[in-house]
């Protein structure tokens, strides 16, 4: 059952395409979903360079183009069309060997009526770049459609192996024009208020963790203290792991994949006790009692969290204060107590220790 897999868990989007679809699985399976673009897309239809790449390309009658993404293989064809170049442009791509980084630029290429000579199994640029030079690219007039910014190492080493190349700008990354979002994402992250943080591509992830240390926000000891770092593949995940931050990511690089893994795994690290006769599952933001799930507000979560912590054991209330969202004293945790109780609907599940604190009435083992 995937509807309310995810129920109590605060799940983060940060890709700007397909982020309301992303948004819709989440929340299908019942997370509560914070969106923040780390990225935003410029599109360059209109822009001189694109053009004048094109009409290269065309004039250069390549042997050999390298198709990086299927949104900006996609959007070129689208501007040609504009230009009125669509049908000049393929007649060139259809004379050349079509080289594809991985299934979703097949796709494009396949929907333009083309044919890819091949593909990437791992999507990664350093595999093209390996297979095209082993079977030698010297004398060869190469066309290599980039992929949010300039692929310059991939193309050094084509020109360096007596390549002729032309590169071809579809579209550019760049920091949106209110990073307020994605810096308030870094700071709950840091927080521990988010359960998992999803990326899709490798500039998303230099994004957020750039603006997450501009705002000194510490996302590497979260990430690798309980929140889920959730990437589409390996490229994707590089720019965390080559910080030594932990992630997980699906076997098939795909939208579809990702949200499943993040489906698998989160209910996975959830704390599951048998208490006062029922099994309660603490999550991010809600309990699971019997698999029902209640909502909790912030502060009898943090009570709730802390007594799961060391379950049986009293906890004082002064680590309970501490456990607090904004702290306080004694008074707040009965407070807070009295609601989580309430919340539970039932007083069973937490016990008073006079004068010491309080403790969860965990079941004995049989």
């Amino acid at each position: 059952m995937i509807e309310g897999a995810l129920a109590g868990f605060t799940v983060a989007v940060t890709a700007e395409r397909r982020r309301s679809e992303m948004a819709a699985l989440l929340e299908r399976r019942g997370a509560r979903v914070i969106s923040a673009s780390a990225i935003t897309i410029i599109p360059l239809i209109d822009d001189e360079a694109l053009h004048a790449a094109t009409a290269a390309c065309i004039g250069l009658e390549p042997h050999l183009v390298v198709a990086t993404t299927g949104f900006g293989f996609r959007g070129w064809l689208e501007a040609a069309e504009g230009w009125g170049l669509g049908e000049t442009l393929r007649e060139s791509l259809r004379s050349a060997k079509i080289i594809a980084r991985g299934p979703k630029p097949c796709g494009a290429i396949r929907a333009a009526g083309l044919i890819e000579d091949w593909a990437a199994k791992t999507e990664a640029s350093e595999e093209v770049l390996e297979r095209l030079l082993s079977e030698g690219v010297a004398g060869k007039r190469i066309v290599v459609q980039e992929h949010g910014e300039p692929q310059t190492e991939f193309v050094r080493a084509l020109r360096t192996a007596g390549a002729a190349v032309v590169e071809v700008p579809v579209y550019r990354w760049a920091m949106p024009a209110d990073t307020a979002p994605v810096r308030r994402l870094a700071e709950q992250v840091a927080g521990g208020q988010i359960d998992a943080v999803t990326f899709t591509s490798a500039p998303a992830v230099k994004a957020f963790l750039q603006v997450a240390e501009e705002a000194g926000a510490d996302v590497a000891t979260a990430f690798n203290g309980g929140t889920l770092a959730a990437c589409v593949g390996p490229v994707t995940a590089a720019p965390m792991i080559e910080r030594g931050i932990e992630v997980v990511m699906p076997d098939r690089y795909r939208l579809g994949a990702l949200i499943k893994t993040v489906t698998d795994e989160l209910p996975r690290r959830a704390v599951r006790l048998q208490v006062a006769g029922t099994t309660l599952e603490v999550r991010g933001h809600a309990v699971l009692i019997d698999s029902v799930p209640h909502a909790l507000a912030p502060a009898a979560m943090a009570i709730l969290s802390a007594l799961a912590r060391k379950p049986g054991a009293v906890v004082s209330k002064d680590q309970l204060a501490a456990s607090l969202p904004r702290g306080n004293d004694g008074h707040a945790v009965d407070v807070a107590v009295a609601r989580l109780r309430a919340a539970l609907g039932s007083g069973k599940h937490i016990e008073t220790v006079i004068k010491r604190g309080y403790r969860l009435r965990v079941d004995e083992a049989a």
